[in-house]
Formats: structure tokens, C-alpha cells, sequence
């Protein structure tokens, strides 16, 4: 080892339910920064791999024998990595029960994993002389009473902030105006706005662009999602950690951006179930913005019009300051709720009759309608009259919906098509019945009976849909959100992706088509997500005063319900999120559920359901032997509620305990006694932990 007089323990990745789940071990010639970029061998490949610590080799610990390998290469034309960011990913690691490596390479951008000590240099030289077009300087707009309130006790406590705001109420100023006092007290701050999905960036990207890249530089302004290019996202990720980026906004994944100088971070519709990573490293965004922000130091804002049940609790417990704005801006009025009670239509009605009516009555004023339909493609299921076929996919234990754009049936779960059978394939029936209805349905409905309605300028009303097959391609998402913008839809048909956040200034009705399957579910969260999906949608409606004063119109939201009488429906009528609150928390504190509760899910996939809930009860009796085990209770192993996704069995097991820590202690002394487990389960193919799962 004269050579080579240090060890470095490299954070690389390899999943923790692997036997290489820790820490590596190679040698350098001299001491490496904590947090350096490394590239590694490991077996036949070559990683990326993060520093974590430096030994000199006469004082490591290693086992007899062992020779280790040589890095591959030094990436030190990157500044390292900062302390607060591996302490972020140390703990990401330890409460969501993953590997370092594994959460160290889920925040890096892939692109890193790929270039050469010298095309990283080249990188860096590029990205500072690039030269982008600066937006026009956006004008300001005075503040309501309530805004400059909420804006003063923010800047005069520490936090963390639940900003409670109506629809419409003007959180996104208060969100410009805490960051732009934080980028002036610190002329090296810097600031993380988090919203759910990627068809919220572009809109809050250009508000934030017109406000900050006039006076800060066109690259102070950097975006962070899935959507963007490997070159784009390396781009948007080297603005940040080198602090050329001031304000960095992004879906989830940016919360565990290198950003050395943060101070402010938001998180808009915190609410929103997107937040938690339902595949891989499963982390909550939101909660790790909330760890960050006290780790750090940096002030943290919560913002929702429905916020989630467990937000609300904190404030009730004293752990969030609420911060309330229950007024629209410019005094618009919230949309009057119709419930429209279906059983009082005949079986086969998609739309009342009334609703149509008051549709056709907003095209012919120049308004817009949306129709909200969380179900994408034509029909969700093709049935056979004759014999009881359905269009089941074969590689899972779910139907295949039929898009009839495409002439298609395809999987949701596995993305498994075929073409659609001109007969049963079972009988022979020719007739083959489409049952329910999918976005796609509706779109074709609309066309039909509003075929003769006519806009103010005697053109024919135009139907538009948005959904995840209409938005995949390049571009697509930001072109048709420029036609809603613009006045060339009338009525917007589409999913959830529609109902939040966005900001359409000629819609004035809302209506939502069968809500009532959601509140079916065995999830004890979809009477929480149902409202919240009704209430954003709500939102959409009659935001821009003025026009709705000039159109002389009253913004109103539709709800065609089985069940008009159900307290959700009754709560959603007065627009009162806190009496809904209130009634779910009284439920879930009787029922043993979180907040009051925490949980964890370990999930095992394997060839058969045998197998996979052999593997969850040997797990389970592993566990007896844990002192740790005090204070947690497991549940039955159980079929997951999709049980087979391409040809893969999946069961689950809940975990359940009346503090957090008892169950962090239990988990910790767990998952050593699972990773021989599998060794012994050879049909299992993965488990995974999953700590405070959002889906059961």
C-alpha cells in the first residue's frame, strides 16, 4: 500500500436489500474532501461514486487479506459536495432504510455518471458563457391586506409555515415576495420552490423568470424535473451547486439538489400525493424539505388550499405556524358547488342535462368549462355480452383500457398493448360493449351534443383535451396549455393533472364526472384526496375578477354524485376544508390511523403469492426474536391491491407503531436478519422497505 496511503469509503450505488448495500472501500495515493465526485471499478463496470470518508491505510480496518482496488478517477474540476447536502443524504438513507449510494445517485443527474474529469471541466466552462434571453421585467402588483400579513410573519418568526390560502388567494405572490427578501438579505442565498408535477413548472418557472432574471441574470433561475433533457438537467444541476442558480423550482426530485447557500424553500400544494417517490429510494419530498429546512437553517413555507391531514395536525399540535388567506384576490367570488344527484337521471346519462345547459350557456358568452374525469382513455374495460370476457391484460391482474384514438387496448400497471378485437375473442360476438368512461369518451361526447353551439363569433365550440396521452410528446404540454390561454378551447376535458395550480382566466365552470369510484377505495387517504381534488378543481373556476364582473357571470363547480348526501359532498358545498379536517381526524384518531399512528409497508415481489408471502411470514417471525420489536405491531402478510404487475406476484406487509422513533428502531434492527432471508427465498425476485407509504 506504499502507494497507495489512504482508503476512501465511497457512497456508490447499490441497492440496500443487496449484499453490497454500505459503503465501498478503495485506495488513493492522498486524502480525498469529504464529498468529492469519484469514478470506481466495480466488478466489471465503472460507477460514479461519492467520497464519504479518507483513512490512511496504516489506520484502516479491514479484514485479513483483503486487497483493495485503486480509484478509477478523481472528478475534481467539481467543487465537493457540501456537508449539509451528505448529511441530507445520510438521512435520507437511514429513515427511508435505503443505501447512500443508492440516494446519493438518485439526487445526482444521470448525465454526471458519464463524463470524464475533463468534459466535466469543459462542462463548467460552457455553462458559464452561455447566454440566454432575459424576459421582460414583470410589473408588480400591490399586495392584498392578508398577503402583506402573512409576508410580515414570515419575515419576523422562524417556522416552519402551513400557508393556508384559498384558491385564488395569491399564494405564489407571497411565495416571490419571502424569496426575493431572502436573495436581498444574503447576496448569496438561495432558494428551492418545490411544486408536484411537472405541468405546474412551466407556469410558475415563467413567473419566477419575469420577476428575478431581469435583475439577477438569466441563469438565476434554474428548473429541476424529469421532463427536462440528461444535458439540461446536468445544466440546471452545476447552476445550482455552484450557487449561479439563486432560485431552483422542480418536482420532487429537486429537494435533494446540491444548493450550498439555501435559505428559503417552498413547497407548493404540499398536499399533493406526488411528493412521495412511489418507485426506488421512496422518500417524501415534502418531509425532507421540512428536515432540510431545519437542518440548514433555511425558512421553510408549506402552501395548500386543502392541506394534507397530517400538516394540519402539526399546526394543531404547535409544530407549523398556520398563516390563513381565506380571500380571492380582487374580491372574486369562490364558485357556488351544484350537486347534481344522479340517481334522479336515467342509468344511461354521462351528462345532466342541466350541466350541459349551463356549458352551452358559457360557450356562447366567449367562457370556458373544464370537465374533470380522473380516468384516461376511452373506456376503462371491453366486455363481451355474451360470454363475460374482458379485456384483462395477460401480464397483470388488471384490465387493459381500450383508447380508441389509437385503436388500442393498453395496461396502465405495465404498458403491455394489443390492437382491439373486431369479436369477442372467446365467442365470437361481434359486439363487444365498451363499459364506463375515460376522458377520451367524453371528449367525444361533448363533440357530439355541442356539435350546433356556436362562440361569440358564430365558430363552431371547440373541445380540447389534456391528459397523460395527450401530453407525452415533446412540447405537447406547453402547447396546450397555450391554447387554453388563449381562447382556442371552450370546454377542457382532462384528469387531475388539470384541476391544480393552473391559472385560466376565462374559466368559469367546473365540473366533476363520477367522483364517487374514489370514495369506494379501501385507502383510508382517498375521502382526503377526493377532496383536495375537488377543491383545486373548484379553484379553477372564476379566478380573474374582473372578467367575471365584465361577462356578468357566476363561477360555479358541477358535481354529478350518487351520493350527494355525503359529508364530503356537504363540506364541499361551503367550501369548508377545516369542518372536513376535523371529522378526518376524529375518524383516523378512532380508527388507529396517522397522524396518530406511523407506518411502514415491506412489500416482497416474487413468481408466485406463495412465495412472496412465505418470505413476508418468515420476515415477520424473524422479528419475534428483536427486543426492538416492543411498541410495533405487524400486520398479515396480504395480496397487494394490484397483485400481479407484469408477471410478477407482489405482496405487502404493514408495520405500525405509536411513535416514530419506536418504529425507526424496530426497522433498523430488522433488515440486517432480511438480507440472508432472501438467500433462503430464492423465487422472491426483490423487498422493499417503504416508511411512511402514502398507497396500502
Amino acid at each position: 500500500m506504499a502507494c497507495h496511503a489512504f482508503v476512501i469509503h465511497i457512497a456508490v450505488q447499490t441497492p440496500l436489500h443487496s449484499n453490497v448495500g454500505g459503503l465501498l472501500s478503495y485506495t488513493h495515493g492522498h486524502a480525498l474532501p469529504p464529498g468529492t465526485l469519484v469514478r470506481v471499478p466495480l466488478g466489471q463496470r465503472e460507477l460514479l461514486g461519492v467520497v464519504w470518508e479518507s483513512v490512511p491505510a496504516a489506520h484502516a480496518d479491514l479484514p485479513a487479506g483483503v486487497a483493495l482496488r485503486p480509484l478509477a478517477q478523481v472528478l475534481d474540476a467539481l467543487a465537493p459536495l457540501a456537508a449539509p447536502w451528505r448529511q441530507l443524504v445520510a438521512f435520507t438513507a437511514r429513515y427511508y432504510q435505503r443505501s447512500l449510494g443508492e440516494i446519493a445517485a438518485t439526487a445526482l443527474p444521470p448525465a454526471l455518471r458519464k463524463l470524464s474529469n475533463a468534459q466535466l471541466l469543459r462542462r463548467l466552462q460552457v455553462k458559464k458563457k452561455a447566454a440566454q434571453t432575459v424576459p421582460e421585467q414583470e410589473k408588480l402588483v400591490a399586495l392584498t391586506a392578508e398577503q402583506q400579513s402573512v409576508i410580515s410573519q414570515i419575515e419576523q418568526n422562524c417556522g416552519p409555515f402551513l400557508l393556508y390560502g384559498s384558491t385564488g388567494s395569491g399564494k405564489t405572490e407571497v411565495y416571490l415576495h419571502t424569496v426575493a427578501a431572502a436573495l436581498v438579505a444574503d447576496p448569496q442565498a438561495q432558494a428551492l420552490v418545490l411544486v408536484p408535477e411537472i405541468n405546474l413548472t412551466p407556469q410558475l418557472l415563467a413567473r419566477f423568470e419575469r420577476r428575478f432574471a431581469p435583475t439577477l441574470g438569466p441563469q438565476a433561475v434554474a428548473s429541476l424535473h424529469s421532463g427536462l433533457t440528461e444535458a439540461q438537467r446536468l445544466q440546471h444541476w452545476l447552476a445550482a451547486h455552484t450557487g449561479q442558480a439563486r432560485i431552483v423550482l422542480g418536482t420532487r426530485m429537486a429537494v435533494l439538489a446540491s444548493l450550498p447557500q439555501l435559505k428559503i424553500i417552498v413547497v407548493d400544494e404540499e398536499h399533493d400525493p406526488s411528493f412521495k417517490q412511489e418507485e426506488g429510494a421512496r422518500y417524501s419530498a415534502r418531509d425532507l424539505a421540512l428536515w432540510r429546512g431545519r437542518d440548514a437553517g433555511a425558512k421553510v413555507i408549506l402552501g395548500s388550499a386543502t392541506p394534507s391531514l397530517e400538516s394540519w395536525y402539526a399546526c394543531q399540535q404547535g409544530r407549523y405556524q398556520r398563516l390563513d388567506m381565506p380571500s380571492r384576490i380582487a374580491a372574486a367570488a369562490l364558485p357556488g358547488v351544484h350537486l347534481v344527484n344522479m340517481r334522479q337521471q336515467p342509468k344511461s346519462t354521462v351528462f345532466a342535462p342541466a350541466l350541459l345547459q349551463a356549458i352551452t350557456e358559457r360557450i356562447q358568452r366567449g367562457e370556458q368549462s373544464l370537465v374533470l374525469l380522473n380516468r384516461r382513455g376511452f373506456a376503462p374495460v371491453l366486455w363481451c355480452g355474451d360470454c363475460g370476457w374482458k379485456s384483462d391484460c395477460p401480464h397483470c391482474s388488471a384490465h387493459q383500457v381500450f383508447h380508441k384514438g389509437e385503436r388500442r387496448l393498453r395496461c396502465h400497471h405495465c404498458s403491455a398493448s394489443q390492437a382491439v378485437p373486431r369479436h369477442c375473442p372467446h365467442c365470437g360476438n361481434p359486439d363487444i360493449l365498451a363499459l364506463g368512461h375515460g376522458t377520451e369518451q367524453l371528449q367525444e361526447a361533448l363533440e357530439q351534443v355541442l356539435r350546433n353551439v356556436q362562440r361569440p363569433d358564430g365558430k363552431p365550440a371547440r373541445i380540447g383535451r389534456m391528459d397523460a396521452d395527450t401530453t407525452q410528446g415533446a412540447g405537447q404540454l406547453q402547447a396546450q396549455l397555450a391554447h387554453i390561454h388563449d381562447g382556442s378551447v371552450d370546454v377542457l376535458v382532462g384528469t387531475q393533472m388539470i384541476a391544480k395550480g393552473h391559472d385560466f382566466r376565462r374559466m368559469t365552470l367546473v365540473a366533476a364526472i363520477a367522483p364517487d369510484a374514489a370514495l369506494m377505495s379501501t385507502g383510508f387517504r382517498a375521502p382526503e384526496r377526493l377532496f383536495a381534488l375537488l377543491m383545486q378543481a373548484a379553484g379553477r373556476a372564476g379566478r380573474d375578477a374582473a372578467f367575471v364582473g365584465q361577462q356578468g357571470s357566476q363561477p360555479q363547480m358541477w358535481i354529478q354524485t350518487q351520493q350527494p348526501e355525503h359529508p364530503l359532498y356537504q363540506a364541499l358545498l361551503h367550501h369548508d376544508y377545516p369542518g372536513f379536517a376535523q371529522q378526518q381526524l376524529h375518524e383516523r384518531q378512532q380508527a388507529g390511523m396517522p397522524p396518530f399512528v406511523f407506518q411502514a409497508l415491506v412489500r416482497a415481489d416474487a413468481k408466485t403469492q406463495d412465495a412472496a408471502q412465505n418470505f413476508l411470514h418468515a420476515a415477520a417471525q424473524h422479528a419475534q426474536s428483536l427486543p426492538a420489536l416492543v411498541g410495533v405491531f405487524l400486520y398479515p402478510p396480504i395480496p397487494m391491491a394490484v397483485q400481479r404487475v407484469a408477471n410478477i406476484e407482489r405482496a405487502q406487509m404493514l408495520i405500525e407503531a405509536a411513535s416514530r422513533s419506536a418504529l425507526q428502531k424496530f426497522l433498523h434492527a430488522w433488515q440486517p436478519l432480511l438480507h440472508p432471508l432472501k438467500k433462503q427465498h430464492k423465487t422472491v425476485v426483490r423487498w422493499l422497505v417503504d416508511v411512511d407509504p402514502q398507497n396500502l
